[in-house]
């Protein structure tokens, strides 16, 4: 993930999806859906792939600029709001478990490290 993209939170509400400066708040682009309205799900897959879900409505967003890339009505599915997961995508707090693991470890050898000295 490129630091310009680490710099991004998205919003998404009455379906629209907002995607801000982490940092000042300011407006770096905003989307509206043509279909689908109220209530947006959003799944960052990396930093190239938004998916937004507008009442069943899906839509693939380019997570940098806003750009629409696809769109799926999922016909015959009905509306409503959606839940969405995708595979291999790791999760934040393993993600943080896992340096503080190694930042113990490290403590640790070097506490036994100064105390055999």
């Amino acid at each position: 993930m490129t630091t310009e993209q680490n710099n991004l939170v998205y919003i998404g509400f009455n379906s629209q999806v907002v995607a801000l400066d982490k940092h000042t708040g300011n407006i770096i682009w905003d989307w509206k859906a043509p279909k689908g309205r109220g209530y947006v799900s959003l799944l960052l897959l990396d930093e190239n792939q938004l998916i937004a879900s507008v009442i069943g409505y899906t839509y693939s967003l380019d997570a940098r600029t806003g750009k629409e890339q696809w769109f799926n009505e999922l016909t015959g599915y009905g509306t409503g709001v959606v839940s969405m997961v995708a595979l291999n995508r790791s999760n934040p707090h393993d993600t943080l478990v896992a340096a503080a693991s190694a930042d113990e470890s490290q403590s640790s050898a070097s506490t036994a490290a100064t105390t055999m000295d």
